[in-house]
């Protein structure tokens, strides 16, 4: 068997899902798409860039991450149809996205199984806050994602991006605020300003690092006390995988991959915010169960159970 894989090229999460699973994978991976058995899309937005006359000629499979279904207008409707149309087998990452395939018409067979995690780029280490500018004396909690729609400043858009939740983010840090003394917020990724924004009205102070290497990355999940998943909708995030690796405290929304890693005591009501009071961590519990999913233990099952034989 040999595999061809379609990914972004975009600086997004395709890009690493591809060089890792190269890496891993050279014996069944191609650059030939002639040769190829099996073209792997690894989202379905970036279908259109493989001819369908060749698609037509292959066994394709096709990774959903995830489904807003608040967005499914007329033109998504369409790109899965023929995405629907080209595909053989999907490739769903959690049961959440899979429930919305169906809900959506997504007809052909589904493959549920989460992607790996590299378990040797995202370690639990030893930071010195000060080093990263980050005070030794604040409660930080992190979150590092987009959280505003369109291109942020430039334009001077500010709308939330719903399915991540940056809206609940906010009503929790609200809440923690009454709770911990000298709560600060660690930022990462682009388009924050509507979180900047409720957080200077706020008058909770935060760090921006806007886009960071993975190395810093690491270094700034090992600075939290508190890392919050406040997402509607998810595939992943990846950021549960990578608090879970580096023992990081996590506080969730019941979203993607959470039920496969999270303490089912770290879970709090995305309709009702104030739940997270009542969260409690266990990162020990994280740790033990993402490492299931690490490239060692999970590597080869992902191929069997997507690729087969």
């Amino acid at each position: 068997m040999k595999v061809f894989v379609v990914y972004a090229r975009e600086n997004w999460i395709t890009d690493v899902l591809y060089k890792e699973w190269v890496e891993n994978n050279r014996d069944i991976h191609t650059t030939d798409i002639g040769e190829a058995d099996t073209i792997w899309i690894l989202s379905n937005y970036i279908i259109h860039k493989i001819p369908r006359e060749i698609l037509e000629t292959k066994r394709v499979i096709t990774t959903i991450h995830h489904i807003t279904p608040w967005k499914v207008d007329t033109q998504r409707g369409l790109l899965y149809k023929y995405v629907n149309s080209v595909t053989d087998i999907f490739h769903s990452i959690c049961d959440k996205t899979t429930e919305w395939m169906k809900t959506f018409g997504f007809t052909k067979p589904i493959i549920t199984i989460p992607f790996w995690n590299n378990e040797h780029l995202w370690k639990d280490i030893r930071v010195d806050r000060k080093t990263l500018g980050l005070p030794d004396d604040a409660y930080l909690v992190g979150s590092f994602q987009r959280d505003t729609e369109g291109a942020g400043i430039p334009q001077g858009i500010y709308e939330p991006k719903l399915e991540k939740g940056p809206d609940i983010f906010i009503e929790v840090i609200r809440l923690l605020k009454g709770r911990e003394t000298n709560l600060q917020v660690v930022l990462t990724g682009r388009c924050r300003q509507y979180v900047m924004n409720h957080l200077d009205r706020m008058g909770v102070r935060y760090h921006y690092f806007q886009m960071c290497h993975q190395e810093l990355m690491n270094q700034l999940y090992n600075t939290l006390d508190l890392y919050v998943v406040a997402s509607r909708v998810e595939g992943g995030p990846r950021a549960i995988n990578e608090a879970a690796l580096t023992r990081t405290p996590l506080y969730t929304t019941d979203v993607g991959i959470a039920p496969y890693i999270c303490h089912p005591m770290s879970f709090f009501d995305m309709n009702t915010a104030v739940t997270v009071l009542s969260c409690k961590t266990d990162t020990e519990w994280n740790y033990k169960q993402v490492m299931k999913y690490s490239i060692a233990n999970h590597m080869k099952k992902f191929n069997e159970t997507v690729f087969g034989d």
